[in-house]
């Protein structure tokens, strides 16, 4: 029986999902009205008529194209072959023939945007499928007896030989009108990605899988064939014949079908850029169809997920060109805001595709491996961990100096926990979960735009202790009070934040960078980083010793005041990159470590907090001159 509710000539669409589900359709089901010349069912039947010249004169329908009459004509022949009661095998090559075209020609933009997760929809499934599709996905679910046509059995073998993950999350997305099934638009992308891929693996067996992962690793032949994921979408197991024996296209299919990522995985090795070029073709194909949404995620997932990962290595042997590559992803992002800009963007993506022709022949070059390694680690460890260094110690010297040993504990609780934290992070990301590159930047940016906000009024606030002796009047008469234990649990939670927020976006650096042929040298430059941190901390220590407390509390207040105009421009600059944030270029330089960047939002926002910051400190001068004068009339 059918999915979908015959579509009639004389209200033909120009929407090509409808088309591309149409033809996916009668490829799988002609075999169920027709065989061997002989109409099984006349319903089916003159079903599969309906749809063939429906399917036609919704491609007349579209805009046209330099292949829509190569398209027109096999439609043609399509009509006539089911007319003519034709084999199902001339009938599914024939429609999957225009299904395939049409997707070259009318991209409908549908491709994840990273690898779904199907075991975490186990519950999603049982909520929202089984109640018609059943448990294990038999098609006999209580609240699907009654329904004509019945739901479909997701554990049919020969169906699931033949229907496509892509196939899957149009029908989830769409649902099928004239039948039970609804539309499941309202869930997230992601969700209806891993329901396809879940739904299409539930006829397969572990043993299955487990033989499909063994191919998977051993077989190079075998990983050319679905180089992408995009490809994945796409694969059914009669792909895969020739020169695969079909036990072999089963078991493949079996498992990548329960474990989507082992593609972009297999390919990290020889091609880094691969998930990069793979997200750039998709951009730049949503935004020839109109998806601008979708050619903007796709584009944001091509830096986050497929070049970031990559800016500790390459960082190391061409800093240069990773800048090159970071401004040239900027401006092709800034392109897919403009109308009608669909050569430059064209323009802009070949230019960047060209920069990951440079960036791979420069990591290919293992000449330096070792030494780039330690590099590498050493520099992430030392960059990311100052400022978090900066900030705790600096937390810790003040609150000596005010003798207020009793709140030390919930500062050291605090940074510990983002430690714990952290290791918690890596345990997730790398055995659990994969976590994504835009996830990774608002935590980053957000985390710093709270940091500097706690800082630019903490910074304000030991300006004005610092002046003509307020020091000594807040310790003796104030502190005692002001320090309570809500004071303390805020203590606790800014350590922890700054903390985490550096500890976070260092363990997925390593994760990126890691290897085990480079492992010496990457732990080396860990063990480097650490101590240098240390010997920072000691310093500090030291150096605070010497200093007046009233000395301390200028300094520190300008230090943190500094410290706040670099967290906030590190933080628009992440939600930027998650896309959060717009972003206007600027020419200027690209200043890292004082959170300097090229756009007019970052720098906004840096001369904002630079200019409260100011605005504070001033207003401090002017009331102890103020309280001065009416001292010294009085």
């Amino acid at each position: 029986m059918a999915w979908l509710l015959p579509v009639h000539a004389e209200t033909p669409t120009v929407e090509p999902r409808q088309t591309w589900q149409m033809l996916d359709y009668m490829a799988v089901d002609y075999a169920a009205a027709v065989q061997g010349g002989r109409v099984l069912s006349l319903g089916e039947y003159a079903e599969m008529q309906e749809f063939a010249r429906a399917a036609r004169l919704q491609l007349q329908t579209l805009p046209a194209s330099p292949n829509q009459p190569r398209l027109l004509a096999r439609a043609d022949q399509l009509v006539a072959a089911v007319d003519l009661r034709a084999d199902p095998t001339q009938v599914a090559v024939l429609a999957r023939g225009m299904a395939d075209d049409l997707l070259a020609d009318y991209p409908i933009g549908a491709v994840p945007a990273s690898p779904p997760e199907p075991a975490r929809v186990t519950a999603l499934y049982a909520q929202q499928c089984a109640a018609c599709h059943g448990p294990s996905g038999r098609g006999d679910g209580v609240a699907g007896i009654a329904l004509d046509p019945p739901p479909i059995a997701f554990t049919d073998a020969g169906r699931a030989a033949q229907r496509t993950p892509l196939a899957l999350y149009q029908v989830i997305s769409q649902g099928v009108p004239g039948t039970g099934m609804p539309s499941f638009a309202a869930l997230s992308e992601a969700d209806r990605w891993a329901l396809a891929f879940y739904t299409g693996g539930l006829a397969y067996s572990p043993r299955a899988r487990a033989e499909g992962e063994t191919l998977w690793r051993e077989r190079a032949d075998l990983r050319g064939r679905i180089p992408t994921l995009e490809a994945l979408t796409r694969v059914r197991e009669a792909d895969l014949l020739a020169p695969f024996s079909p036990a072999e296209a089963h078991a493949v299919v079996a498992y990548l079908r329960s474990r989507p990522k082992a593609v972009n995985l297999s390919r990290e090795g020889s091609h880094p850029f691969a998930l990069a070029r793979e997200r750039l073709a998709v951009s730049e194909q949503a935004y020839a169809a109109g998806d601008t949404a979708q050619a903007t995620t796709s584009a944001l997932s091509a830096y986050l997920d497929g070049v970031e990962p990559l800016e500790a290595a390459l960082g190391a042997r061409d800093p240069s060109l990773m800048r090159e590559i970071e401004m040239a992803m900027a401006r092709y992002r800034s392109q897919l805001a403009r109308p009608a800009a669909g050569a430059d963007v064209s323009a802009q993506a070949a230019e960047v595709n060209a920069l990951f022709d440079r960036a791979e022949m420069v990591l290919a070059d293992t000449r330096m491996d070792t030494t780039t390694a330690f590099l590498g680690s050493f520099t992430i460890l030392v960059r990311e961990g100052l400022e978090a260094l900066l900030i705790v110690m600096g937390m810790i010297v003040f609150l000596r100096k005010a003798e207020r040993a009793d709140v030390l504990p919930y500062v050291h609780a605090g940074w510990a926990s983002a430690l714990l934290a952290g290791a918690a992070t890596w345990a997730a990301a790398t055995y659990l979960i994969d976590i994504s590159g835009a996830n990774r930047e608002l935590t980053e940016g957000i985390s710093a735009l709270f940091a500097a906000a706690v800082l630019l009024s903490v910074g304000i606030w030991m300006h004005q202790k610092s002046l003509a002796g307020r020091w000594q009047q807040y310790l003796q008469a104030k502190l005692s009070k002001a320090l309570t234990r809500r004071s303390a649990l805020f203590l606790f939670v800014l350590a922890f934040i700054v903390v985490y927020r550096e500890v976070f976006e260092t363990i997925l650096f390593f994760i990126a960078m890691w290897s085990e042929a480079a492992s010496g040298a990457i732990l080396a430059g860990f063990a480097a980083g650490c101590l240098v941190l240390a010997a920072v901390a000691y310093w500090m220590v030291r150096a605070s010793a010497r200093l007046p407390v009233g000395r301390f509390f200028s300094i520190s207040s300008l230090l943190i005041a500094v410290l706040a105009v670099v967290l906030a421009g590190k933080g628009v600059a992440a939600l930027q990159e998650a896309g959060w944030v717009t972003q206007a270029g600027v020419p200027g330089p690209r200043i890292e470590w004082l959170g300097v960047y090229p756009s007019w939002e970052s720098l906004l926002a840096q001369l904002g907090v630079a200019t409260l910051a100011t605005i504070g400190f001033l207003t401090n001068t002017r009331s102890l001159k103020a309280s001065a004068a009416s001292s010294s009339r009085s």
